[in-house]
């Protein structure tokens, strides 16, 4: 054959977890439940920071672009494979392949750099308290937001189109599932070598670049925190601090592992569950790792539930 990309002409097989067939039942059951919450918790985020006024702060409005962003990451692969956990039907459409590759590369990237501008939020509200409402104004934080935005769709503009272009002879199914670039990368019949080395250079400047950012950021924070005086106010810092960085480690570890090394060298079951993790696991965890000791978030919900008249009383 000529290595035309014949997947264009019709559906992609997803193969998913087919070989496992005794797993996909108690799979369906586990992430319809994990998905429902997360959308419960992400919603719940977005509305509380929304409405409550005392929320209305750099931090809540970028944990409500978080909270966004991983009801769009959820959404855009875990009805798919629910419906091919749910029956023999495996296939979706190149077009709706396209979207979901376009939509977790770029929801992928923007989360990136929103952790990285979270990331520099906490470093000004630690180490340059007195300043921080100045410098992290609602323009700024804006712009910050906007910048994100812009660099991962870019990114997922430019990837996007290059792997699904790549010359498959015919082959249709998709060992995954989802339509996720290391998988369509292992389709192709031709040498991958120079998409991977793009992949790897994009993956630098938008997973590795943030991440440098984000670990330079929290060592300012850490000294910073230990040089504070009152008890409290170092464990008031150390609790928001660790709510962020054990999100970063979530996430990050298994974006790292899948997109550094995006062709054959990876393992095809341990990408899947790990993709699974990053994908429904780290959304879910989320809401419930950034509200589970803040009080601020606990008095925000009770001001919405019991009214401030009923939370006055008290």
């Amino acid at each position: 054959m000529d290595g035309t990309n014949g997947s264009t002409q019709g559906n992609f097989i997803l193969l998913g977890f087919s070989d496992r067939p005794h797993l996909e039942r108690i799979l369906f059951v586990v992430i319809l439940i994990a998905y429902l919450l997360t959308l419960v918790g992400n919603t719940i985020i977005i509305l509380v920071s929304r409405l409550d006024f005392h929320l209305h702060t750099p931090m809540y409005f970028f944990l409500t672009h978080l909270s966004f962003l991983d009801l769009s990451f959820t959404t855009s692969s875990i009805p798919q494979l629910l419906y091919n956990l749910s029956g023999g039907d495996k296939t979706i459409s190149y077009t709706g392949c396209a979207i979901q590759l376009f939509l977790f590369l770029g929801l992928g990237g923007v989360e990136c750099l929103l952790l990285a501008v979270m990331a520099y939020n906490r470093f000004v509200a630690v180490c340059k308290p007195l300043h921080y409402m100045v410098i992290m104004n609602p323009c700024l934080c804006m712009a910050l937001v906007s910048v994100a935005w812009g660099c991962g769709m870019a990114n997922s503009l430019a990837m996007s189109p290059v792997t699904l272009l790549l010359p498959r002879c015919g082959n249709h199914h998709v060992d995954h599932f989802l339509c996720e670039m290391p998988a369509l990368i292992r389709m192709a019949c031709v040498n991958t070598a120079a998409i991977e080395g793009t992949v790897f250079v994009l993956a630098v400047g938008i997973v590795l670049s943030p991440l440098v950012f984000i670990l330079a950021s929290y060592g300012y924070i850490m000294r910073a925190v230990l040089q504070i005086q009152s008890v409290s106010g170092r464990q008031k810092a150390f609790n928001t601090s660790g709510s962020h960085l054990t999100v970063v480690s979530l996430f990050y570890g298994n974006i790292i592992y899948m997109y550094m090394q995006p062709g054959n060298s990876s393992s095809q079951d341990q990408g899947k569950f790990l993709t699974l993790f990053y994908n429904i696991i780290t959304p879910l965890l989320n809401p419930l790792i950034y509200t589970l000791r803040n009080k601020e978030v606990k008095g925000a919900l009770r001001r919405l539930l019991l009214g401030d008249r009923e939370v006055g009383k008290k």
